[in-house]
């Protein structure tokens, strides 16, 4: 086991208002002008949580770790936060190393778009160069079983082959530290 540290967390805490999704900018500005006018109080908002709440940890080359707790307890949140795609309210994250996480298979898959199209999108999203994309191309489309299909936009494809091509994807990755939900 070694002593380099590929993960840390120190502090970290998210904090989530109940019924603030904002899709567009259509809902956040109306959001963002009641916010502006509305009264001010010192009182803790009631919508607020918490889903991480000061949390310190340490992940080291070569460990393997589980997060386990019941559903809203913050594991795809603090898997979220390894993987950059949310930012702490507090705290900081320090990852040492290529992370690449499987939180949502073909998640960065744009519908429009062919399936060839997706490969290199998703592997540019998932942390590939262009150049180690297009290496490994046949081996992603081979693997996912798709080849008669790659050049058709993605919104054609059932589910599975949808699933498939971006296992697929993740699968031909080579992080120091990967991360799946």
């Amino acid at each position: 086991m070694s002593n380099h540290i590929a993960i840390q967390f120190n502090h970290v805490s998210k904090r989530f208002r109940r019924g603030e999704n904002f899709d567009s900018l259509r809902d956040l500005v109306p959001a963002l002008v009641r916010r502006a006018f509305g009264r001010i109080e010192k009182k803790k908002d009631s919508r607020e949580f918490w889903a991480l709440d000061n949390i310190s940890l340490e992940i080291r080359e070569g460990e393997t770790v589980g997060v386990i707790g019941h559903n809203g307890a913050g594991k795809s949140t603090m898997l979220k936060h390894f993987a950059g795609i949310m930012v702490p309210t507090k705290g900081f994250i320090d990852v040492n190393g290529r992370l690449s996480a499987l939180i949502e298979v073909g998640a960065g898959f744009h519908q429009d778009l062919t399936g060839r199209e997706n490969v290199f999108l998703n592997g540019v999203i998932l942390g590939m160069s262009r150049a180690e994309v297009a290496r490994k191309f046949d081996e992603i489309v081979e693997f996912a079983g798709l080849a008669e299909f790659i050049d058709t936009p993605v919104k054609r494809y059932s589910s599975g082959m949808y699933a498939r091509l971006g296992f697929s994807v993740a699968a031909h990755l080579d992080p120091n530290i990967l991360v799946i939900d």
